[in-house]
């Protein structure tokens, strides 16, 4: 986010805004700018208690007809009974030239608020929001460790127990401990890890859209 932050501009909107005591306060990022958070529920960091699966025309009505410049999606979708619905009427709140930054994960233990029921792929993504257009370059692939930010390619989310995959990207260090691995695998040790072909650690995908504009969804 502070990497693309000039990307972002007003006013807005924040889905799933409200604080469940490790929720990052975005809008701290942009002070002096018109903000709304929503949610299904209230609580600290929500401005307005807003359905997105209710029809369009009362979304809209709850929201003052504003349309948006950015609105931030961040790990919500996968806790959403209906998440094509309500990415089309996030679509929707956007205005032409809007900015979509979204957050999903891809592989990631269960957790409901109130419930959990999706996980997605950079693609999947694209079939959720197709009016918008979203730079691959911009997306990244992270994992629960800190700094760890990746391009989204073939190799989302994989860690492979095989020194030659890491050889390949000049990741040596990691090669010998694979290496190591692979040969306590052979020999019946850590067989709970190594019988794996790869690992799939914690993965969420960040991208970002933005909507044309000359998009033919209405804004009004």
């Amino acid at each position: 986010m502070e990497r693309n932050k000039a990307l972002f501009k007003g006013p807005f909107l924040e889905v799933g805004s409200r604080d469940y005591g490790s929720t990052e306060k975005i809008r701290t990022s942009f002070p002096g700018e018109t903000y709304v958070g929503v949610d299904m529920q209230a609580g600290e960091g929500v401005d307005l208690v807003v359905d997105l699966t209710m029809p369009f025309s009362d979304v809209d009505a709850l929201l003052g007809g504003n349309r948006f410049g950015t609105i931030f999606c961040l790990s919500v979708l996968e806790h959403c009974e209906q998440p094509f619905l309500v990415a089309e009427n996030i679509s929707r709140l956007l205005a032409p030239q809007g900015v979509l930054y979204v957050s999903v994960p891809h592989a990631w233990k269960f957790h409901g608020y109130p419930s959990d029921y999706w996980r997605f792929t950079h693609e999947g993504v694209k079939k959720l929001f197709p009016q918008l257009t979203f730079d691959m370059n911009i997306a990244r692939v992270s994992t629960d460790v800190e700094g760890d930010l990746r391009p989204v390619n073939e190799d989302i989310s994989r860690l492979r127990i095989s020194g030659k995959w890491f050889r390949k990207r000049d990741e040596c260090l990691k090669s010998i401990g694979a290496d190591v691995l692979a040969m306590a695998g052979r020999i019946g040790l850590f067989r709970w890890l190594t019988q794996h072909r790869y690992l799939v650690p914690p993965t969420m995908i960040e991208m970002v859209g933005v909507k044309p504009r000359d998009s033919q969804q209405a804004t009004r």
